[in-house]
């Protein structure tokens, strides 16, 4: 075994937040570390994940999964290596993906981690285009979506880890035309010439549904929703009869203190005949072997691109989940740590 630390710091959570999260929400703390259990490993985390929907977690209500706990250390994706173990099957110098980010040392059961393999992609690849977000991008479009050759996709955010992910996807399973919002001149540069999109605009611009109808002058048969607000509202608008909406997340909700206006024109749905309907990746865990196999073959082959916006040190952690939140990462946020 290697030398087990006294101690680590870790990420808690010491005040829900009202409206947009500030660094005061958090504290990084020392905690103390001891030798794993039975069926127990000892993790030092490389890298961790800060994603969108942990901002749901930190308000106190009844939603699909538990809120953080005050006081305590926040949960999320993370990729480390196993310096300890009393567990079948993991061993010392293992690499896992598993669900104790937020803290330099994180002690996991054998049946919450899954053994990674650097030599196969690289260790944060596993939390973005083969991990969570990228399991939500391949699941919500071909199967919540109904996806099928020849559909016109728009997606908004889509030039993060999930986004950026549903257009090329539709794109290699041979989308008509695939649009994408983001927000900023950079990133729709991004989503046209390193991407494959067919059209993409800055949503801080013009009005979205003025925007979209110029991208997509057809029509769209899907739209993949990371976004709400105003952005579902021009999806709706520019849907044809039957055409199918993933909603995936919401962000441009999650920090609001007043109800959204948009969108306003929700009747639509009946006469379009439109299907919506609401994704949680845990839903989708059976799809994840062909997942692999699919988007692993295309990225080893060239023909799948993704990004990394990487910020250092686990002290920069909340800097990195705050902006995450104000988009100014472009594809997967993750913080590494010092290996």
């Amino acid at each position: 075994m290697s030398v087990i630390p006294t101690t680590g710091r870790e990420w808690h959570l010491v005040a829900r937040p009202q409206g947009w999260p500030k660094p005061e929400d958090f504290a990084l703390r020392e905690a103390p570390i001891s030798e794993p259990g039975p069926g127990q490993a000892l993790v030092r985390n490389l890298y961790m994940s800060v994603d969108p929907y942990m901002r749901g977690r930190m308000n106190d209500v009844k939603s699909y999964t538990p809120p953080f706990q005050l006081d305590q250390p926040m949960e999320g994706g993370a990729v480390g290596k196993v310096i300890a173990s009393n567990a079948e099957g993991l061993s010392v110098g293992d690499h896992v993906l598993h669900f104790g980010g937020w803290r330099e040392y994180a002690t996991v059961s054998a049946k919450s981690a899954v053994k990674v393999d650097p030599e196969v992609a690289p260790l944060p690849a596993y939390l973005g285009v083969l991990g969570m977000p990228g399991l939500t991008a391949y699941a919500g479009l071909l199967e919540v979506a109904s996806f099928k050759e020849g559909d016109a996709v728009f997606v908004s955010g889509a030039a993060g880890a999930v986004g950026s992910e549903v257009g090329q996807i539709a794109k290699l399973k041979g989308a008509s035309r695939v649009i994408g919002s983001a927000g900023s001149d950079e990133k729709v540069r991004v989503l046209l010439d390193e991407y494959g999109f067919d059209a993409a605009f800055n949503y801080k611009k013009g009005p979205v549904a003025e925007q979209l109808k110029e991208a997509a002058p057809d029509g769209i048969d899907v739209y993949f929703d990371n976004v709400g607000g105003e952005h579902l509202e021009a999806a709706i608008g520019r849907l044809k009869v039957h055409g199918r909406i993933t909603v995936c997340g919401m962000i441009s909700q999650y920090n609001v203190t007043e109800p959204p206006a948009a969108p306003r024109n929700l009747a639509m749905v009946i006469g379009k005949r439109l299907r919506m309907q609401g994704m949680l990746v845990g839903d989708h865990q059976a799809l994840q072997g062909q997942f692999f196999e699919e988007v692993g073959g295309w990225i080893r082959e060239g023909k799948l691109h993704y990004r990394e916006t990487v910020i250092k040190g686990v002290e920069n952690a909340a800097d990195a989940f705050l902006g995450m939140l104000r988009g100014e990462n472009t594809g997967k946020m993750i913080v590494a740590f010092e290996d």
